[in-house]
């Protein structure tokens, strides 16, 4: 009997790199404009729980393109707003769509979706980690340096759900990464302590100038994120000096390529000189969001 399961896309952590690579792959391929219109007759359904730009249209676009069709919900234009189990809107969206990708607050809401899913669900973004953009991320370093692999990535600022991603993404592309961090906001243990039982080359540090020495890429992300708005005040002071200026990125290698996955607040954690400046890549990685996803819709849905 064929086996049945849904390929459900819900973190790095539980592919192998070839089969990551695989979906970058078919993202490549895509982008270059081959294999016509592979998933026509298919339905992707988009649940968002929380704001989007790039997720909505990237995801709309590439199904879109891809020859399928995309339905939008949100959770005020749901049952799942009105005490629907998470658990029940997924046996029921089966029979309709098929594929699920969900951009929602817990990471526990994701995984009773997929749990009570016969679809494939995909992860388009939790608290807990982001590994859509972590993908297309991956794409965007190598389209401009080559292999990532062995390569030294450094983030700087909250160790948040895209820090998470990172670790995730260095263990299975093999690239070092460097977490440089305030003391109150580093990334959650357990997945630094995944990545180290996996043999991760990952570094924590609070010394911002010391992880970016010699770097390869240097990555940030916005200082408060959706749901951290009542403590910005203290974010701002605590993440001050975890700015990427022009004066950090000197202490990177002269080639080196400066990412964030956007919305990006100019003299908050980035100044205009790098993400407007010659360093700056970050317009080619929200294009690849269209490319990476379509790659891993052509892998769940095929």
């Amino acid at each position: 009997m064929p086996d049945r399961t849904p390929k459900h896309f819900l973190d790095l952590e539980h592919f192998d790199t070839a089969t990551l690579r695989d979906m970058l792959t078919r993202g490549s391929g895509f982008k270059s404009g081959g294999a016509g219109r592979p998933l026509a007759g298919k339905a992707l359904v988009m649940i968002f729980e929380k704001p989007s730009t790039r997720t909505r249209v990237s995801f709309e676009m590439a199904i879109r393109q891809l020859g399928g069709e995309a339905v939008v919900m949100d959770r005020d234009g749901s049952q799942l707003g009105r005490g629907e189990t998470v658990a029940d809107t997924a046996r029921v969206l089966s029979r309709y769509v098929d594929a699920i990708m969900i951009r929602t607050t817990s990471e526990a809401i994701l995984l009773e979706m997929a749990e009570y899913a016969s679809v494939p669900v995909i992860n388009g973004l939790t608290d807990r980690t982001h590994p859509c953009q972590l993908m297309a991320d991956v794409m965007t370093f190598e389209e401009h340096r080559g292999p990532i692999e062995g390569k030294v990535v450094v983030w700087s600022g909250d160790g948040n759900n895209m820090a998470s991603s990172w670790i995730q993404a260095a263990v299975r592309f093999r690239f070092e990464l460097r977490l440089a961090c305030p003391e109150q906001l580093m990334p959650p243990q357990d997945v630094l302590d995944w990545a180290a039982a996996e043999g991760g080359n990952i570094v924590v540090t609070s010394d911002v100038e010391a992880a970016v020495e010699g770097a390869d890429c240097v990555v940030t992300d916005t200082w408060v994120s959706m749901g951290d708005e009542e403590n910005s005040p203290s974010r701002h002071n605590i993440l001050r000096p975890y700015q990427v200026d022009e004066r950090l990125m000197g202490l990177a290698k002269p080639d080196a390529i400066f990412m964030h996955c956007l919305p990006a607040h100019r003299g908050d954690e980035v100044t205009p000189g790098v993400i407007d400046g010659p360093h700056s890549v970050v317009w080619d990685e929200a294009e690849n969001r269209l490319h990476a996803q379509k790659g891993i819709l052509h892998w769940c849905m095929t």
